[in-house]
């Protein structure tokens, strides 16, 4: 009893800091606020909020992009575009607040469906937004479906992060991404999967025309 309880604490604290170490490998989209910090030049130095088209206007530059890209790689694409107005610009990028991430987490869990994380984004907390796993949920493979496409599927063991602390086992999610548990280990994309995954991108293209 006693080494679950401690298992169970260690999984809270690695869930706890989890948004600190997720920003290297985590892409920005809209909604996000980046604040960006300029040495020596306060003029360029605040937060930005990303539209709804991922974009936001930033001084002397004009329109910025994130969409897609990493700290690391905003912070290389600012660095090229300031050079021609700043020598050897020096540049720190935060990302204060992330936008919404919507994901699907089907099978298994007790509130399957399609759910928007709002504060940390990992695999973990989507289970948390499907209020949790279902007695019969295999934890030690899960499969994650990147992107809705069938041709990239990854296993995921969550026993190995909540016993082991294995935190490549609790990834970042991106929007569109599903998670998928079974109770035998049985898969079926086209049946499983891919109805949700129509859906929600037919709604994506209606909301995009209004």
């Amino acid at each position: 009893m006693r080494k679950k309880i401690v298992s169970l604490l260690f999984a809270a604290c690695m869930l706890l800091a989890a948004p600190v170490c997720m920003a290297e490998e985590y892409n920005m989209k809209a909604g996000d606020n980046v604040q960006i910090q300029v040495m020596g030049h306060e003029d360029l130095s605040s937060t930005y909020v990303a539209r709804t088209d991922g974009k936001f206007e930033y001084p002397l530059i004009g329109t910025v992009d994130v969409t897609g890209k990493t700290v690391e790689g905003l912070t290389q694409e600012l660095k090229e575009r300031l050079a021609e107005y700043i020598v050897n610009p020096l540049i720190t990028i935060n990302i204060t607040k992330m936008g919404s991430t919507r994901v699907f987490v089907l099978g298994e869990v007790r509130h399957a469906g399609l759910h928007e994380l709002t504060k940390s984004h990992r695999a973990l907390d989507a289970i948390g937004a499907a209020n949790g796993f279902t007695d019969k949920a295999a934890k030690k493979k899960v499969y994650l479906i990147r992107n809705g496409k069938e041709d990239n599927i990854q296993f995921l063991n969550f026993n190995a992060f909540l016993k082991k602390g294995d935190v490549s086992q609790n990834p970042v999610l991106q929007e569109g991404d599903c998670l998928y548990l079974t109770s035998n280990h049985k898969f079926n994309f086209g049946r499983d999967v891919l109805p949700f995954i129509e859906s929600w991108y037919f709604m994506r293209r209606a909301d995009k025309k209004f």
